[in-house]
């Protein structure tokens, strides 16, 4: 299982970010998210519990103005200050503050520097955070499947979904977004064979328009066994239509 043990991280070299020094605004010990994906990096859940408290506003501006000064000083810069971790970064209560505070450092020390929150697209509804995430220069929404029995059977959400009131959630955007969806095969839906689950992401993708549609699989271990890495040309001719339709997609 994958584990950070501070609260900024790396940097590190991203497949579809960049150079990326990593935030995780969860606590160290464990995981905390309101998704269980089975194909989660940092394991299932109940494999990930955690007895320590998420770090505050204080605690990251500390830690993240130190890192960037200190790279600053010696003429490196990050591509990308990605806030991802050890589960879903807005659940922590400090979320927006912490936003605003990584903008601010930023600016000071790599003004050219992006800034990217990697959500699963759940917390939407609290308009701090939806306001707090229209601020950042990538805000990458998961979106793995459109219909809620695939999502349930996906991302195991721990509360009830309703994928028409998320996706209208997503709309709010205004298709600045940019749009991140896992690809496997072993499990519902399986992209090569259940067609009906492509078509109904395919008209997610159309309705939403987001500036880019990010696409990737498999990349390390996966806590549930028998799901299956897609190689990039099988996801390229998944992805066809979408492509000929003008769809800025990137494949990893």
């Amino acid at each position: 299982m994958l584990r950070f043990d501070n609260i900024v991280y790396g940097p590190v070299h991203s497949r579809r970010l960049g150079v990326s020094l990593g935030v995780n605004l969860l606590p160290a010990d464990g995981k905390l998210c309101n998704f269980d994906c089975i194909y989660c990096e940092c394991g299932l859940n109940r494999d990930g519990r955690t007895r320590t408290p998420m770090p505050a506003l204080p605690e990251v501006t500390l830690e993240l103005g130190k890192t960037l000064a200190s790279m600053s000083e010696k003429g490196e810069r990050p591509d990308v200050i990605t806030f991802a971790g050890h589960g879903e970064p807005s659940l922590n209560p400090d979320f927006p503050a912490i936003i605003d505070a990584a903008i601010a450092l930023r600016d000071e020390f790599c003004p050219d520097t992006k800034i990217a929150v990697l959500s699963n697209s759940m917390t939407l509804d609290r308009e701090d955070v939806f306001l707090a995430l229209r601020k950042v220069d990538d805000p990458i929404m998961k979106l793995d499947a459109a219909a809620e029995d695939l999502v349930n059977a996906i991302n195991s959400p721990n509360v009830k979904v309703d994928m028409e009131h998320v996706i209208a959630n997503l709309e709010r955007f205004e298709g600045d977004f940019i749009m991140q969806t896992m690809f496997l095969g072993g499990a519902r839906p399986d992209y090569r064979t259940d067609k009906e689950a492509l078509e109904d992401w395919f008209n997610a993708v159309r309705r939403l328009r987001p500036r880019q549609v990010m696409v990737y699989t498999l990349d390390r271990p996966a806590p549930v066994e028998g799901l299956e890495k897609f190689t990039v040309e099988t996801m390229r001719g998944l992805l066809e239509p979408l492509i000929k339709e003008g769809f800025n997609i990137q494949i990893n």
